[in-house]
């Protein structure tokens, strides 16, 4: 997948400028990092929803890895939906039935073991897109008096966005570290950076997310 920015993206981002979008996010104190759903169900083609993600499974665990020495928390969250039906998350399985065999106690529901999540680690289990949806990730976050979420995972298009809209919804600063994120295909990840940056949150790059980790942004 590449990284780089096409001159279609240059083009629009200044067109966005222009019209008042791509305003700029300062961290916070307090930042967490925010790993959505690199669960085994993603991590691995052999599953419905799965696909390659190795790259960002690889920069997402050095990013944790990073967060942990410098003492920030890490939060993990995976979908998981019941066993014996599909809760609220009946529309979303009729769209993407892939998902249906990601069940409470499914090995496809368990945090990818190369991401290095520790016993304790708190995990946050969902049944919809964004992160915050019919969840107490918010609570948790305002108890522990985070003030900024770093945030990882898949896909760029899906879980990720729609866990910036409701950060930003919540009034909480979220930065995606582009390295940490990934999609299926290449032209919804670029569009979702794109749009993510010009209303919802900043797209940083492995570098910044380290330096926002050690207190140096």
């Amino acid at each position: 997948m590449s990284r780089a920015e096409t001159a279609a993206d240059a083009d629009i981002r200044s067109r966005y400028r222009d019209g008042g979008l791509l305003g700029s996010l300062i961290p916070g104190v307090r930042p967490a990092v925010l790993v959505v759903d690199l669960q085994y169900g993603f991590t691995e083609a052999q599953y419905g929803p799965g696909f390659d993600l190795d790259e960002v499974v690889v920069a997402t665990r050095d990013l944790v890895a990073t967060a942990r020495g410098h003492s920030v928390p890490v939060y993990f969250t995976t979908i998981a939906f019941p066993v014996d039906g599909d809760g609220i998350a009946r529309t979303w399985l009729r769209k993407m039935p892939a998902m249906t065999g990601l069940r409470a106690g499914d090995r496809s529901a368990d945090i990818d073991h190369r991401l290095g999540m520790r016993p304790g680690d708190p995990l946050v289990v969902k049944h919809t897109a964004s992160a915050f949806a019919h969840t107490d990730l918010a609570a948790r976050l305002a108890a522990a008096g985070i003030d900024t979420v770093l945030i990882a995972g898949a896909t760029t298009s899906g879980c990720v966005r729609a866990t910036v809209v409701d950060a930003c919804a919540a009034d909480l600063p979220a930065f995606v570290v582009r390295d940490c994120v990934g999609d299926r295909e290449d032209g919804p990840h670029r569009a979702a950076l794109l749009d993510i940056e010009a209303k919802y949150g900043e797209v940083i790059s492995l570098d910044a997310a380290y330096m926002i980790t050690e207190g140096l942004s």
